[in-house]
């Protein structure tokens, strides 16, 4: 199976449970599968994104997604694009500072980067 496909299933199954996504960690040697048109510079800007959701270059390849929760949590997962697959999840209070979200975030992907064997 392609890479893209990977990423297209991934994305189809987690759209169809409620979730959105915010964010594609890619291996740079993906990032040309995702990107088909990188030599156009007017595709060059759009492909920037995957899905309408930004496209980071990383030693893993990786999907970001997002969606409510209850009692005004928001649940964020990490998706690694891999067989076999691999998640984390992490749960995020109303009130908790975006700045403490986001050390969460990178410390999810350091765990993802270890998992992977990065």
């Amino acid at each position: 199976m392609s890479k893209v496909k990977k990423f297209d299933d991934a994305h189809a199954t987690y759209t169809r449970h409620g979730w959105r996504l915010v964010r594609v960690l890619t291996r740079p040697e993906t990032l040309p599968e995702l990107r088909p048109n990188a030599d156009d510079a007017a595709a060059d800007d759009a492909a920037a994104q995957y899905k309408g959701a930004p496209v980071a270059e990383s030693d893993v390849d990786a999907m970001w997604f997002t969606r409510p929760s209850q009692g005004g949590r928001e649940a964020w997962e990490l998706r690694l694009v891999a067989d076999p697959p691999y998640a984390l999840f992490e749960l995020f209070e109303p009130d908790e500072d975006e700045e403490d979200r986001e050390d969460v975030r990178r410390e999810m992907e350091a765990r993802l980067h270890d998992y992977a064997g990065q």
